[in-house]
């Protein structure tokens, strides 16, 4: 029987969706289904469409092709996926999902992580990128700075100010490990889930995101002149192109690279841009080695101030409680924070009795409650701990109780609190020396602890008027910035300013600083916690003992 037109038209269509359907595999690389069509590492135009308005450009845009490529273990645009969007699917929902399907491994230390990256997209449901607004190129032309603050000590004083970073920002995440940790994974699995409130959105490979930069930094410089700063406009066009920016393999190889990745990624935060990145480094190995890398070390501050760093690799542990992936330090009090005092409380504390409960200690006759104990970890929040009057024996004692301490709800202290601040330090100092672990949830990053940036910012500007009415108080923010990244090492110049009232304050503060960053190492962190790769129990038996005599030697 011949078919009409219309009706065979609709049968060539059944026809080769059938045939589609049959095509599909499982990829033997990841075990995820996807079209035959679709290498793992590639991932069809098709499949990833995404609204971008038009954006400005400087140089040819390699970033809208780029951020297609996949360069990883795992492909995950399926047709299940595409479909989920219009479910506004979080990452931990579409992981259940894919779990449930037979097409991933539950694993508890994957599913900690992958919590980070629902409360980045719980975030980012409710945040509204600010308008992106170009500088002038009259602004990019070399002017007269305040870097004479610090008698030039940042490197000369023509670069741009930049604009300050949104308060309203959501903090990132950078997460690292070793090949095979899941990289490419999570991050398909946060980029193909973004709430539909993102309303631009670019991933790219670092290396090939470097090179369309210096690219397009070449072609102003050819245009403009040598010498006029094209990092704020460069950045400015980028932030056009994704409200949300995803780097895959973040490294930092090339002096040229390390040279202007402060300013550029700090430029793309002043605009809104939320980053996130994998990486095979922890920042702080970062550029290890590389020419000038004192030059490099202000980008490893900013990004671990404005990223959470998450440490893929799930280290084996005789203990049932999965080590928690991110450092011990969180900052800001976001929705990020509760679960990270709990996650590390229920690591720290005792894996078969794991919910806490209060105890009572007691000091020259005096009850100091605990109100949260697990095995031989204690959690305060910071005015349980330091809004009360408590002394150094105080903090003796608790130090002999234990091993571990996580305090939450730190505020950012002024001169006004400068009582809470020392006996903070006191804390700090006591558990430093005790040799125990501690954890923290800060309203600010930690250089910004005992000193705020609008003290340092008076400060500064008190300074810029008395020697200098030309205009320099316009890179306040700029230089202050680099104070805050390294504010241990300038704690000599501060001592000078009227943010201390002498040097030994400063210095106890600065102290306290370089303490706070030792015990935040790897190194710290992992002593004594039975890890199989140090020992398993046998070790943390033996630093139990240690620890003991230690604390018997300090009565």
């Amino acid at each position: 029987m011949r078919l009409t037109r219309p009706i065979a038209r609709a049968v060539r269509a059944a026809q080769t969706a059938a045939g589609y359907a049959r095509r599909r595999a499982l990829c033997t690389t990841c075990g995820l289904a996807a079209p035959s069509q679709i290498r793992c590492g590639t991932v069809s135009l098709g499949l990833r469409r995404m609204s971008r308005p038009a954006a400005r450009s400087v140089s040819p845009n390699v970033l809208g092709v780029a951020q297609t490529r996949r360069r990883a273990s795992v492909a995950t645009a399926t047709v299940e996926d595409v479909a989920a969007d219009t479910e506004e699917l979080g990452p931990i929902q579409a992981y259940d999902r894919r779990v449930g399907g037979g097409l991933l491994r539950n694993d508890e230390h994957q599913r900690g992580i992958i919590q980070s990256l629902q409360h980045l997209h719980e975030e980012l449901r409710h945040y509204h990128a600010p308008p992106v607004v170009h500088p002038t190129l009259e602004s990019l032309k070399p002017t007269k700075s305040l870097l004479s603050w610090f008698g030039g000590g940042f490197g000369g004083g023509s670069k741009t100010p930049l604009g300050k970073i949104p308060s309203g920002l959501p903090r990132g995440l950078y997460l690292y490990g070793d090949v095979g940790s899941g990289k490419t994974m999570l991050m398909d699995l946060f980029y193909d889930t973004l709430p539909a409130a993102v309303r631009t959105k670019t991933r790219i490979h670092f290396h090939n995101f470097m090179q369309d930069v210096h690219r397009r930094l070449h072609r102003m410089k050819q245009q403009y002149g040598s010498d006029i700063d094209a990092v704020p406009f460069v950045a400015a066009d980028i932030a056009e192109q994704g409200n949300v920016l995803c780097f895959d393999e973040f490294q930092c190889t090339d002096v040229a690279d390390a040279m202007i990745l402060r300013r550029l990624l700090e430029a793309l935060m002043s605009h809104g841009v939320v980053l996130v990145t994998t990486s095979n480094r922890h920042p702080d190995e970062l550029y290890k080695n590389g020419i000038q890398r004192d030059s490099f070390v202000p980008a490893i501050h900013l990004l671990k101030q404005r990223l959470h760093v998450i440490n893929l690799d799930s280290t084996t542990d005789y203990r049932k409680i999965p080590r928690p992936p991110s450092g011990v330090y969180h900052a800001p009090l976001d929705a990020h924070a509760a679960s990270h005092a709990e996650k590390w409380f229920r690591f720290l504390g005792d894996p078969d009795q794991p919910e806490p409960h209060p105890e009572v200690q007691r000091v020259w006759g005096r009850d100091i409650v605990v109100p949260r104990v697990s095995g031989r970890c204690a959690w305060f929040t910071f005015d349980e701990l330091i809004g009360r009057p408590t002394s150094a024996a105080d903090y003796l004692e608790l130090m002999r109780s234990y091993d571990a301490f996580v305090v939450s709800e730190v505020p950012g202290m002024t001169y006004r609190q400068r009582d809470l601040a020392r006996r903070f330090i006191t804390f700090i100092d006591a558990v430093y020396e005790s040799h125990a672990k501690l954890v923290l949830t800060t309203a600010v990053p930690l250089p910004e602890l005992f000193v705020s940036r609008a003290e340092m910012q008076e400060s500064m500007a008190a300074s810029a008027s008395a020697t200098d009415s030309s205009g320099a108080a316009r890179s306040i923010e700029d230089v202050m910035s680099h104070m805050m990244d390294d504010l241990e090492h300038n704690a000599e110049q501060l001592s000078k300013s009227n943010l201390f009232t002498g040097d030994e304050e400063a210095f106890a503060f600065a102290r306290a600083l370089s303490r706070l960053t030792e015990m935040g190492s790897q190194q710290w962190v992992e002593r004594g916690m039975g890890l199989e790769t140090a020992g398993g129990k046998e070790e943390r038996d033996n630093w139990a003992k240690t620890r003991s005599r230690q604390m018997e030697d300090s009565m």
